[in-house]
């Protein structure tokens, strides 16, 4: 299994990253923490994506299954299905995006972490640190996406896969709802 899409993702994510620190450094990010409404809004828009990606995880799985299992040959179906359909580097980067852009607990760490290690907080030197930051962990997600890719070769069991890819998609489903309706 290649790691290129688990490389996206940690771009897209630490693009993510630097987003939340422009928005931070504009001070855009300090009316959002005053606003009730606006932080519970982007909770919920957070909370219905991951909902959306544990439901779509869980179907196309169900649909792997099905296939599998018509075919008879559970094992062979279920590598030719997945083979069908690589994950595509663009998908990859944008659900990394997505999901960190919508994550108001990450603008909410710049906005609390950044101006503490500034001796003068400026649109310049909040931006500067919000890059460190976020390269730092590019290189970490980056990182881990390669060791997981090494890692899969022994996630190939079909007994083993078919319980991870359950656990996942109700776990994103589960954080989902519950951010949704942390709401409120």
């Amino acid at each position: 299994m290649s790691a290129r899409p688990g490389i996206a993702a940690a771009i897209g994510s630490a693009l993510g990253g630097m987003l939340w620190a422009v928005v931070v450094a504009a001070g855009v990010a300090a009316l959002l923490e005053q606003s009730a409404t606006a932080y519970r809004a982007l909770k919920v828009i957070g909370g219905m994506y991951l909902l959306y990606l544990g439901v779509r995880a869980l179907l196309d799985h169900r649909k792997q299954r099905k296939a599998a299992q018509a075919a008879g040959d559970e094992l062979a179906a279920v590598e030719q299905a997945r083979a069908g359909t690589p994950v595509r580097l663009r998908s990859a980067f944008t659900a990394g995006l997505v999901s960190c852009m919508f994550n108001p607990k990450v603008g909410l760490f710049y906005l609390a972490v950044l101006p503490q290690f500034l001796s003068e907080v400026t649109f310049a030197n909040t931006l500067a640190l919000g890059a460190v930051e976020s390269s730092i962990a590019a290189v970490e997600m980056v990182l881990l996406a390669l060791a997981a890719s090494r890692a899969v070769a022994m996630l190939r069991q079909p007994h083993v896969r078919d319980r991870l890819e359950q656990l996942s998609a109700g776990i994103l489903a589960a954080l989902g709802i519950g951010t949704a309706a942390s709401a409120a």
